[in-house]
């Protein structure tokens, strides 16, 4: 009898284990959702160009992150926005999404309604309210020196592109960056048009994505204290403060700046 009932509570216990997960199988279960890393989309902002984000791409990229750093175009906010929320669209799987300077104000508006976007990370950049512009939000504050800076080119249509002046480059943008490279950094700055400046921002992402902010603690494009006032709005994660950065600071401080998109990642 007893021979018998050992048979029995073994063919139980068989029966169990053919329909129920075996523990390996079900911690792979539990570890799909945090099994791929976010991609890191970083978007550079006017007067720069992508390869702004060099240093940061390779600090993200030894810590096993896979990076896109976008070409903004630089043409329009709504159509910059667009063109960014394309290249979001091709891309499966989480993402953290960075922007530097007016890259900040794309983000903000390409992001919304991305279910895929699971935070955002303002590197001395605008975190735009609906309906404030980049003009605007550079002027809220004292401190801004970039308009004397700057030269223009007629488009022809009545807008025009935007550019610093090579000799005032790296003073009003890169103050704290090698000579060396603000001069290559100058020479190869991408304009940006007059209008994308003055184009009002829809609404943001960051009310219902998760932000994180680097200010840059002498930046002469973007006030200090207009970065800290954003990220407070936006209920920021987490400040990161760099007192001796310029607007640059991706340049200058890529490892401060990649360390912050990594803690956005987790």
């Amino acid at each position: 009898m007893r021979v018998r009932k050992v048979i029995a509570v073994l063919g139980t216990m068989l029966a169990l284990a053919a329909a129920v997960p075996s523990g390996a199988g079900a911690a792979d279960e539990a570890a799909k959702p945090g099994a791929k890393k976010p991609t890191i989309v970083l978007v550079h902002g006017a007067f720069a160009d992508a390869s702004s984000w060099n240093g940061v791409v390779e600090r993200l990229q030894r810590k096993g992150f896979k990076v896109v750093a976008v070409a903004n175009p630089l043409r329009s906010l709504s159509g910059d926005a667009d063109y960014l929320r394309k290249v979001l669209a091709t891309i499966d799987g989480p993402i953290v999404l960075a922007g530097h300077s007016y890259g900040g104000m794309v983000g903000s508006n390409a992001a919304l309604g991305n279910p895929n976007v699971k935070a955002l990370v303002y590197v001395a950049a605008f975190a735009p309210e609906a309906g404030e512009t980049t003009l605007g939000l550079s002027t809220k504050f004292p401190g801004s020196t970039l308009g004397d800076t700057l030269e223009a080119i007629d488009l022809g249509d009545g807008t025009k592109d935007l550019v610093i002046k090579q000799d005032l480059y790296r003073k009003q943008f890169a103050a704290d960056v090698s000579k060396g490279d603000a001069a290559l950094a100058a020479a190869t700055q991408r304009p940006v048009r007059d209008y994308a400046l003055n184009e009002a921002s829809g609404e943001p992402a960051w009310h219902t994505i998760p932000s994180y902010f680097v200010v840059a603690g002498k930046d002469k494009n973007i006030p200090p204290a207009a970065q800290k006032w954003m990220a407070e709005r936006a209920n920021a994660r987490a400040v990161v403060e760099l007192p001796d950065a310029s607007h640059s600071v991706a340049v200058s401080e890529p490892g401060a700046v990649s360390e912050l998109i990594a803690r956005a990642a987790r």
